[in-house]
């Protein structure tokens, strides 16, 4: 961290700027994105920082990286608008990248 700084003066320092950092116990982090990807964090660190009661995340860990699968919600809606099963209406999502317009468009074509 910073060369001859003792961790508790550290601490008090930023208790006196109005900072606070506490750790969480995270077994796994997902990130989910807008395109229907996600990143997952597995066994990461995450330290909760709190500064003038705006919070805000560092987390470290394994990445991975990849498509998420698609909600039940998403895949009963598929269902209900085409009639195909649910296998057919899962496998139409993923191919659509989680885009329940463009999986529909797909199975009625």
């Amino acid at each position: 961290m910073l060369p001859n700084l003792n961790p508790k003066q550290l601490e008090k320092a930023m208790k006196r700027m109005g900072m606070s950092v506490d750790e969480i116990d995270a077994e796994e982090v997902l990130i989910k994105l807008r395109d229907g990807g996600q990143i997952t964090i597995i066994d990461p660190q995450v330290a909760k920082m709190n500064m003038q009661g705006q919070d805000s995340f560092q987390i470290s860990g394994t990445v991975s990286e990849g498509q998420s699968e698609p909600s039940e919600s998403d895949i009963e809606m598929v269902v209900k608008q085409t009639g195909v099963s649910e296998d057919v209406a899962r496998e139409a999502l993923k191919s659509s990248g989680n885009d329940i317009a463009k999986a529909i468009l797909s199975v009625q074509d």
